[in-house]
């Protein structure tokens, strides 16, 4: 036989359970409710009828002993104010009967008020008598009289304690049966006060085990790959590292987008490296023998002035050939780095120092931005250099003669490489439009007269051999910025 399971998820376990302690609280505070009504009726009846009817029948047996002795006191002294006094008494004692009659429901009851108003009637008759008995000097007859009707006053006073008895019993008991309800009422809070205790501690025990433990874990997860700062609140903490993974996740996005520019650019410069390599070879060998019969006919004829000047362009021009093919050449062949580890810091100072007087004659002034020397990184010093040098150049030329270089380092934390030094080098020239930014590194492409359109595609191999990138940013009309990262290797 299949067992039968109901798979509930957390947010119904959570929802039932609560719904429970609702219903719990709800039905609590119902029997509450209705056990504190059932209390006031038990107390207003205790009121309403049987305290009056008690204090009244207390009232009739008290106004019936009141009665008592005066008789006796008028045969000793016949005096006829004992006899008003009685009167009084009797008057009083109809009243509280009237009153008693009122207030009595059940026929035994009735039957009991009844009784005494009867007997009460017989003993007023006969207690008349002996008063006449008295008067008229029949003292023997009085007196025999006089024990008969004492004997009819304790039967209805008897009767009367009976009464009052029987209330005062029934407003007991009812005092009893209200304690015991008080003490269901207590019972059933306790057992809902202990029942909300638990569905409470499970509540928590929930939260805990199924939501909040997760979140934390997650948080501290998220926050060892975000990054973010931890925060006593869970659901803060795991917004911080979310938030931080998000931003990580951005950013390597735009590296690994950079990263594939970067593998599709070196893939076409490989590829025209082996073409500018082949092209190259091909032309260095017959030019080689068209500059050494040159260099001949150069000391051996000798020229009128125009066919001097013809000469000299032609060997300008072969030489500007030579120079092309000489860039082919280093394009074609990877770096061959000598790496050594020391701070990028000095092979800016270098590069600077090598560029003094040519940065004089461009009337160009340079700002060096650094706090403290770069960390140390496995590099070239001279391929590095001439990065620089290319670069700072190249800003000369396009600040037309004049202008401001602002050379910045700085270091950060970039994943996956980490640690990485970043060194800017910021012109205020014309900038470089947009169309023309796209292609600049490519090989070949240039924007001036004589230039062979190599020189930034070479200082692109050299920073990638190197493990790093090479970027630009630029609006036109607002200079422009290289920026050369390298990575820091912590040894």
């Amino acid at each position: 036989m299949e067992k039968f399971t109901i798979q509930l998820t957390l947010k119904s376990r959570v929802y039932l359970v609560n719904a429970i302690l609702l219903c719990i609280t709800v039905i609590g505070a119902i029997l509450m409710v209705w056990y504190t009504y059932k209390t006031e009726k038990i107390f207003t009846d205790i009121i309403d009828k049987n305290i009056v009817i008690y204090q009244s029948a207390e009232a009739l047996g008290t106004s019936l002993v009141n009665q008592k002795g005066f008789v006796s006191y008028y045969l000793l002294d016949h005096d006829p104010a004992w006899l008003d006094e009685l009167n009084r008494y009797r008057i009083l004692f109809k009243e509280n009967l009237v009153t008693v009659k009122s207030l009595v429901e059940e026929p035994w009851e009735k039957d009991a008020v009844a009784q005494v108003e009867s007997k009460y009637k017989d003993y007023v008759t006969a207690r008349d008598n002996v008063i006449e008995l008295y008067k008229s000097s029949e003292y023997d007859k009085g007196s025999t009289l006089h024990k008969d009707v004492r004997q009819d006053f304790f039967e209805i006073l008897k009767i009367c304690e009976q009464f009052k008895l029987f209330h005062k019993n029934k407003i007991e008991d009812a005092i009893k049966t209200s304690h015991k309800e008080s003490n269901h009422l207590r019972y059933i809070a306790l057992m809902a006060i202990v029942a909300v205790i638990v569905l409470s501690l499970l509540i928590n025990y929930i939260f805990t085990r199924h939501i909040l433990e997760p979140i934390r874990k997650l948080a501290i997860e998220a926050d060892r790959l975000g990054g973010s700062k931890s925060s006593a609140n869970e659901v803060v903490a795991l917004k911080q590292s979310v938030h931080g993974l998000i931003e990580n996740a951005k950013q390597t996005h735009q590296e690994l987008k950079q990263s594939r520019e970067t593998l599709m650019h070196s893939e076409k410069m490989a590829l025209l490296g082996k073409l500018a390599a082949g092209t190259s070879h091909s032309i260095r060998n017959p030019l080689t023998s068209v500059k050494m019969r040159l260099f001949s006919l150069n000391r051996s004829c000798e020229f009128t002035k125009p066919q001097q000047e013809d000469f000299n362009v032609i060997s300008g021009e072969i030489k500007h050939i030579n120079k092309i093919v000489e860039n082919f050449l280093e394009f074609s062949r990877p770096p061959k780095l000598k790496m050594k580890k020391m701070s990028p810091s000095i092979v800016v100072d270098s590069a600077l120092h090598l560029l003094e007087q040519r940065l004089k004659s461009y009337h160009v002034t340079t700002r060096l931005i650094r706090h403290r020397p770069l960390s140390d990184a496995l590099l070239d010093q001279e391929q590095l250099k001439e990065v620089i040098v290319n670069i700072i150049i190249n800003a000369c030329e396009a600040m037309d003669k004049s202008g401001l270089i602002i050379i910045h380092e700085e270091e950060t934390h970039v994943e996956p490489l980490k640690k990485v030094a970043v060194i800017r080098i910021i012109d205020d020239g014309e900038g470089i439009p947009q169309q023309v930014k796209e292609q600049i590194f490519n090989p070949f492409f240039t924007t001036k007269d004589e230039g062979t359109g190599l020189g930034l595609s070479i200082a692109f191999n050299i920073i990638n051999e190197h493990g790093g990138w090479l970027d630009v940013s630029s609006e036109e009309g607002q200079g422009a910025s290289f920026v050369i990262t390298l990575p820091i290797k912590d040894s």
